[in-house]
């Protein structure tokens, strides 16, 4: 039999082996891609984890430190007057908040809040599909947790990288805190405009309210800050902040929260408060200038003020009202003002110019002017001290003292008035003689100084004209001791403090006896004449109310000046120009 030929390169089988059969393809090599994909995928997802957690915050050191402290100050009413820093309310707890204001939250912000992870799939695709419908960005995809993790732990920035890492963060928040939890920290650090961090610092300032007391309206207007807390903000655009109060009320209605009446009547409601006294400014800083001496270290403090709303924005409207009235013929430019309770020293109004927003000097407490006639009091109470009477006489004539002649002005001179008298028309050679009488001008620095007033004073005879220096709010200071039987209180801004949450003691300065008590009463009595027949007419109210007070001018009307008291209260005025130029009579 011939043997079979082999072709070249063939394979030749071993002896008594059969030859191999050719290799098939593998059924499960689709898995073992599968499995590579799996593999690398996960490597590769989490080396993307690893670059956006990379640079994330540490989480228990951003939840305890967002917080700056700040500074906020209540009006005598507790509504807020100033802040400095970033304001604070107190903690609040869902279980204490009216129902509606965190309703009102999730309505405009977040519909889904309870039933997604952290991530909403399906507001970003609503939104996704709104935004390119409109052909612009009106709705955001983030959800209420996100909004948190960014303002918890991020920068405003915006950037892939940071939107991712803003997505890992919500997502860690929810697996660590339940929803409650989640919401009442939203609650608690949420921005609103204003410096507000949280809704019962928001409350406060806006309505002056805790947040445990907002009503519907209120909550909705509240609600829908986080958007745009600069463009909505109460104080500065009240129709914006109305109008999207009005979105919200409408949202939650969707949702069920409220009934279409309920949402329409709250809608009618809506009254957004006017601003606090603009002018308070002045009165603000003067209370906040020392206060890292009073009350050191950290803490966010909350400081009940002396300062009475009411009396502080009549105060405003008195003085812009003289200044751009009579003041604007007289060419004078600036006034001042101080009210202070007699008895207690406390401020509860001061304006220290025209408008805080263009020249934040204060005139009622930096300015030293010459008091002229406003001075008087003190050289007349240093010869009572003396052993003098209001009803004594004193001559009323010309007088010269090495060639310096004080004038009377339109005095007609009767000879001799009785001191009284003297004082009420604010006659001027009476009160040298009485400055001689009292044993000179030393003798009435002394007395001032006892009244709290520093000067610097001039040690001659024209003291007793007022060529010293007084500031506005020393003298009311002054005059208060004479209506509050000769006790001089010290002037007081603070009540009430509270120091994160905590009450401070906050003792009451103690007066100091500066005169005796039947002196103060001479004193009153004879300035209570200066109103009634005297130079001081024009502060006249009527009624049967007694008020009492002296009027000062200085040379060539560079200042006018009255103080008075009445009910208790002391009022001091200065009206004049910076540049000390002379007034119009």
């Amino acid at each position: 039999m011939p043997k079979p030929r082999l072709s070249r390169g063939a394979a030749v089988p071993a002896r008594g082996r059969p030859a191999p059969a050719p290799p098939r393809p593998s059924r499960f090599r689709w898995l073992r891609w599968l499995v590579l994909l799996l593999v690398w995928g996960g490597v590769g997802l989490a080396g993307f984890v690893l670059v956006l957690i990379w640079d994330l915050p540490r989480t228990d050191i951003a939840l305890s430190t967002t917080r700056r402290p700040g500074v906020t100050l209540e009006a005598s009413d507790g509504r807020i007057l100033a802040t400095s820093g970033d304001v604070h309310g107190e903690i609040v707890r869902l279980r204490d908040l009216p129902p509606h204001l965190p309703a009102a939250v999730i309505a405009i912000e977040d519909r889904r809040f309870r039933d997604h992870i952290g991530l909403d799939p399906i507001g970003i695709a609503r939104a996704a599909w709104v935004n390119w419908t409109t052909g612009r960005i009106v709705q955001g995809g983030s959800t209420l947790t996100q909004q948190l993790a960014k303002n918890l732990f991020l920068t405003p920035e915006r950037s892939f990288h940071r939107k991712a890492q803003e997505a890992v963060l919500a997502l860690w928040l929810e697996w660590r805190f339940t929803k409650d939890e989640l919401l009442e920290i939203y609650l608690n650090r949420v921005y609103l405009g204003a410096g507000a961090y949280g809704v019962d610092a928001a409350a406060r300032l806006f309505f002056g309210v805790p947040a445990a007391r907002l009503t519907v309206w209120q909550s909705a207007v509240l609600a829908g800050l986080p958007k745009a807390p600069s463009r909505l903000n109460p104080r500065t655009a009240p129709d914006a902040a109305s109008a999207r109060a009005v979105e919200v009320l409408e949202a939650m209605a969707d949702t069920g929260v409220l009934t279409a009446q309920q949402a329409a009547l709250a809608t009618e409601q809506i009254r957004i408060p006017p601003r606090p006294a603009r002018n308070a400014g002045w009165f603000a800083d003067w209370v906040m200038d020392d206060l890292a001496d009073r009350f050191p270290g950290n803490a966010d403090l909350v400081l009940r003020t002396t300062l009475d709303p009411r009396i502080q924005t009549l105060v405003e409207q008195r003085l812009e009202a003289a200044l751009a009235g009579p003041g604007a013929r007289a060419r004078v430019g600036q006034g001042a003002v101080v009210v202070m309770d007699a008895a207690t020293g406390n401020v509860r109004a001061m304006a220290g110019g025209r408008d805080w927003r263009s020249s934040q000097f204060n005139r009622a407490v930096q300015a030293r002017r010459q008091p002229g006639s406003a001075f008087k009091p003190f050289v007349f109470l240093a010869a009572l001290e003396r052993g003098a009477s209001p009803s004594d006489m004193v001559a009323d004539g010309p007088l010269n003292l090495g060639g310096w002649s004080p004038g009377n002005g339109e005095w007609r001179v009767r000879g001799e008035i009785s001191i009284e008298d003297a004082l009420a028309h604010s006659v001027n050679t009476p009160a040298v003689r009485l400055l001689q009488r009292a044993g000179g001008p030393r003798e009435v620095m002394a007395v001032a100084r006892r009244f709290g007033l520093q000067g610097p004073f001039p040690n001659d005879a024209t003291l007793a004209l007022g060529t010293g220096e007084v500031t506005l709010l020393d003298l009311v200071t002054a005059y208060a001791a004479f209506v509050n039987e000769g006790l001089l209180p010290i002037p007081r801004g603070l009540t009430a403090a509270r120091a994160d949450g905590k009450p401070v003691p906050l003792a009451p300065p103690a007066a100091r006896r500066a005169t005796t008590p039947e002196h103060a009463a001479a004193m009153r009595g004879m300035m209570e004449a200066a109103v009634a027949r005297g130079t001081g007419r024009a502060a006249q109210l009527g009624g049967g109310r007694v008020v009492g007070g002296k009027t000062g001018t200085t040379q060539e009307s560079r200042d006018a000046w009255f103080v008075g008291f009445a009910d208790g209260l002391v009022i001091g005025v200065w009206l004049g120009n910076d540049d000390a130029t002379a007034m119009l009579e």
